[in-house]
């Protein structure tokens, strides 16, 4: 299939590249997709990598449920305000009225810190560290697969702790499992930062984000994990006896990601022929394509495509082998460069006799020629490079597509002409911010971790700097 270059529409290359890959669709209730195979594999392999390291740092998961009793969102006014514009009520169910209404799921604080407050009564039983991995609904107006879907999958930690230090230190260390899985696993380099008080999760005292660059140049908001202070346990009468003797409210985090890591996969790596997957998410890390013109030919070069795959699969690699026999390899090599494999072997009756393959790499283009005996620690050692260049490729895109900003003339030009991620002080006033946003749809992607004196005057309207701030156009 031709598909649309990403310099002459991104959007629907994106669109026919999740279609195309046969990753998802659109289904039958406005904004909601399926999610096919190939790209509930993918969203299974981050989330293994994810539910790993929740576990390695003492994490439990458990599950609530989706229909939370709409008393219990009223007890937490932020918090209601921020997400009331998407939420999905319940009004009816068994052909009656309901008595009071329920809310689908749009995030679970409210739900989870009634249970706590029945499961917390004394510092002995602190922390409590769990997750949820659960889908959520939020009524999306502008919808498109993965990205941003009125339903969509993804994991929720809700934390409990004694003192505001653990708390905190809580949610820098969650971040950090976040931006290793998004780097190490997915090759995507991030920025980790402070979110705005106007870009905060509703209800937070601070949010702490990660933020990638995709290939049209905007910004994706990679993950979440937000400091809560005592605001939940307050709304929610969270106490527990204190070591002092005394009664204290607990300290919080939550903290998430969800399938728009799938839809972030696509942008931060794809070219013109489609995806270009990591090895370490690939669902087929090696895909087999056997060459023949006779049926002695194919006999001969399906039993040792089935040979390779087998012995390859011994190593630990992901392999299939493209027996399908109505279709030209020239148009299966189209097909699974579009789906990303990281490796493309080609084997035929001339390579056979040559006692070797020829192996292309999906994230070069380059062919090799490789001895059959060394074909195997070949492959494996290419999914190690496979993986570094994606990284270095995407790092090297975001570098060149990060520019400074010394005043408002040199801002708005950087956001509008070349995109990417801008730099430059700010003062902190909310109108500054607001301003960006409405002359050139930017918003304040972070703020660094630690407040840094920029030592410049605020980009936006010339008044001392008080932060250094990074400005991008997002998703």
């Amino acid at each position: 299939m031709a598909l649309p270059t990403q310099a002459d529409d991104f959007p629907a290359w994106y669109q026919e590249v999740v279609r195309g890959a046969d990753m998802a669709e659109n289904s039958l209730a406005r904004g909601t997709m399926v999610i096919k195979p190939y790209g509930y594999a993918i969203w299974e392999a981050i989330r293994d990598a994810l539910d790993l390291r929740f576990k390695q740092t003492g994490h439990e998961n458990l599950y609530f449920p989706m229909l939370i009793p709409q008393r219990l969102l009223e007890r937490e006014k932020e918090h209601v305000e921020g997400f009331a514009p998407e939420v999905a009520v319940v009004t009816h169910a068994g052909g009656e009225e309901l008595g009071e209404p329920l809310i689908v799921r749009p995030t679970s604080e409210t739900i989870i810190w009634d249970a706590y407050s029945r499961w917390i009564q004394s510092y002995r039983d602190l922390p409590l560290l769990y997750n949820q991995w659960a889908n959520v609904v939020r009524w999306e107006m502008r919808p498109r697969l993965f990205l941003r879907t009125t339903e969509f999958l993804w994991q929720e930690g809700h934390t409990a702790h004694e003192t505001r230090d653990e708390a905190w230190a809580e949610t820098l260390r969650m971040l950090d499992v976040y931006r290793d899985v998004v780097e190490d696993v997915m090759a995507i380099p991030v920025h980790k930062g402070r979110k705005t008080e106007a870009e905060r999760f509703p209800g937070a005292v601070e949010t702490l984000c990660i933020e990638a660059l995709m290939r049209d140049r905007k910004a994706l908001q990679s993950g979440t994990s937000h400091y809560l202070g005592k605001n939940f346990a307050e709304a929610y009468g969270v106490t527990f006896l204190g070591r002092d003797g005394e009664e204290h409210h607990a300290e919080a985090t939550s903290w998430g990601v969800s399938t728009r890591l799938v839809g972030g996969l696509i942008m931060a790596h794809g070219d013109d022929k489609g995806l270009r997957l990591p090895p370490k998410v690939a669902p087929v890390q090696v895909v087999i394509v056997p060459i023949f013109r006779s049926d002695d030919e194919q006999a001969r070069v399906l039993e040792a495509a089935t040979r390779l795959a087998d012995g390859w699969r011994a190593l630990g690699l992901r392999v299939k082998v493209d027996d399908r026999d109505d279709l030209r390899p020239g148009y299966k090599f189209a097909d699974q460069e579009l789906r990303g494999v990281p490796a493309r072997v080609e084997v035929g009756p001339r390579d056979l006799d040559a006692e070797q393959v020829t192996v292309a790499r999906r994230d070069t283009g380059d062919k090799t020629a490789v001895p059959l005996p060394a074909a195997g620690p070949w492959l494996v050692d290419a999914m190690d490079q496979i993986q570094r260049s994606l990284f270095d490729d995407a790092l090297a895109f975001r570098e060149a597509n990060t520019h400074a900003a010394a005043n408002y003339d040199e801002l708005r030009a950087a956001i509008t002409d070349s995109g990417g991620f801008v730099t430059g002080s700010w003062c902190g006033a909310p109108d500054c911010e607001a301003r960006v946003k409405a002359e050139t749809k930017a918003t304040i992607r972070f703020l660094p971790l630690e407040r840094e004196d920029p030592g410049a005057a605020c980009t936006v309207c010339g008044e001392p700097g008080t932060e250094r701030a990074t400005w991008a156009i997002a998703y």
